[in-house]
């Protein structure tokens, strides 16, 4: 099983995601690296890698992260991120990795390895940390104008990666609303809430802004909009919060005396709320296996990413969700009824 990474996505790339590729491959994953093979060999050449599974590609073009996704994939045929596909697509890999352009990432999923059957809308899922243990919450901005049916095809995304990846034997799956009552919320989410509750998943209502992080829920479904700005507020607020807490800690003594006995307490909540723990998020709804990585990734969130990628394969997450998906088959047929 070779991961293939797109070498050259990212803001700090070839640099980090080739660091990131080599930790990898230094712990037992084989990688294949995509993009200009004389900058990723120069980059490689800093390292170690004799008796590492680790390989080079050659891609020339790279498509920027303000490129117009779809327009540059279609044009540049020999960019790092196409032909990442490519090698998934003709079997060299079976899973892709990119820091670059996200926008670029699910077009060429879509485009070269398709979309899985019974799938409209491919979705971003991102896992998060709660108070109990980590939820997923999708979509985090692939679909930003949704249907009811797209939406329960979120959900059931969700459900299957809960239970293949994160190991939830039966996930709680809720739809993030303004209110947690069955009547309240936009058009959207009353008639999305009315088809969920007749799929086969765990699906517990809807659920508020605030709930997400509390942990009774395992999967938390949206449009894309709505997912994307929960998701930038969520990295906004983090950042803001460790900031004035550092602001406080470094204008009192005392204060500098608490941080020097709970330092520890503090290392472990950055490491739980550190984006780099995660790797990045899932592609799901493609016929294939894809993590999109922050573009500010650093090398251990590339490394974490491609563990991510291992994981999706193994657990089988697109073989799980055709078989869902099938279960609720006839949902699309009640979603195009009349009200």
């Amino acid at each position: 099983m070779k991961i293939a990474v797109d070498a050259m996505g990212g803001d700090y790339a070839p640099k980090v995601t080739v660091e990131g590729s080599v930790l990898a491959a230094s712990e037992g994953i084989p990688v294949i690296l995509v993009g200009d093979r004389e900058r990723v060999e120069a980059e490689l050449e800093k390292h170690d890698i004799r008796e590492l599974p680790i390989s080079v590609k050659h891609a020339p073009e790279v498509v920027g992260m303000e490129e117009p996704p779809v327009q540059a994939v279609r044009k540049k045929k020999l960019s790092s991120i196409k032909v990442c596909f490519d090698t998934v697509l003709n079997g060299e890999a079976s899973a892709v990795v990119s820091a670059g352009n996200s926008g670029a990432a699910m077009a060429a999923g879509m485009f070269t390895l398709k979309k899985l059957n019974g799938v409209d809308r491919p979705a971003i899922a991102v896992c998060v940390p709660t108070l109990k243990d980590k939820a997923i919450l999708l979509d985090m901005g692939g679909n930003v104008d949704c249907k009811p049916i797209h939406i329960v095809q979120f959900a059931i995304m969700g459900d299957v990666y809960a239970k293949y990846v994160l190991g939830r034997d039966r996930p709680r799956v809720g739809l993030l609303s303004n209110s947690d009552e069955e009547s309240k919320g936009n058009e959207l989410t009353r008639l999305s809430h009315e088809l969920i509750k007749k799929s086969s998943i765990n699906y517990v209502g809807p659920v508020e802004g605030k709930d997400i992080y509390k942990g009774d829920v395992d999967v938390v479904v949206s449009d894309g909009f709505v997912g994307n700005v929960v998701l930038k507020l969520s990295e906004g607020l983090v950042e803001a919060v460790v900031s004035m807490l550092k602001t406080e800690i470094e204008q009192s003594p005392l204060a500098k005396l608490g941080y020097f006995f709970a330092r520890g307490a503090f290392k472990r909540l950055k490491k739980k709320i550190d984006y780099s723990e995660y790797g990045g998020a899932p592609l799901l709804g493609i016929d294939g296996n894809c993590i999109i990585s922050h573009g500010a990734s650093s090398s251990k969130a590339i490394k974490n990413a491609i563990f991510r990628a291992s994981e999706n394969v193994k657990g089988k997450v697109n073989t799980h969700l055709m078989e869902e998906l099938e279960k609720n088959k006839d949902l699309e047929r009640l979603a195009q009824m009349p009200v």
